[in-house]
């Protein structure tokens, strides 16, 4: 009988490229822009990116279009969320013994916490040239930069599985 042997590195294979964008536009404004200066329509998905960190579960919402022509998946989807932490207040204080609100920032990818959106491109084999996609969405205003993200060089790349 023949042995079948999986590798791990062959699940590994990272298919999609990466934009981070810099931008204080709000995400349904920013994939507004983004429908119009690009050949996509991006609307809100109804599944939310789940993320487990230390203080909790939070969820990313994304914009999605699924390029059926051309067998592209196109993710808008923002780097920065909130997670609210309800606690006893402790010490002597005025308000001791009431639950107090922390809010506290998580990131998709932490170690690119000045990037504000990602724009995930999956499938894309040579249809859309990447520096002409980046060029024309420098072209919107109040977006600072945008630029390129190399996939495996980021640690928590599995939070971009989805």
């Amino acid at each position: 009988m023949a042995v079948l042997k999986l590798h791990l590195d062959e699940f590994d294979e990272i298919d999609y490229e990466l934009i981070a964008i810099h931008s204080v536009l709000e995400d349904y404004r920013l994939a507004y822009f983004l429908n119009q200066k690009l050949p996509i329509v991006l609307s809100k998905s109804n599944e939310d990116i789940s993320v487990t960190v230390k203080e909790g579960e939070t969820f990313f919402l994304k914009f999605i279009y699924d390029d059926l022509k051309n067998d592209i998946h196109w993710s808008l989807i923002p780097n920065r969320n909130e997670i609210v932490i309800k606690k006893k207040s402790i010490g002597q204080n005025l308000f001791l013994n009431t639950d107090v609100e922390i809010a506290t920032k998580v990131y998709l990818l932490p170690e690119l916490k000045r990037v504000d959106y990602f724009l995930k491109i999956k499938n894309n084999k040579g249809v859309f040239d990447l520096e002409q996609i980046i060029k024309t969405i420098n072209t919107i205003d109040r977006i600072a930069t945008v630029y390129a993200v190399i996939p495996e060089k980021i640690k928590s790349k599995n939070n971009l599985i989805f």
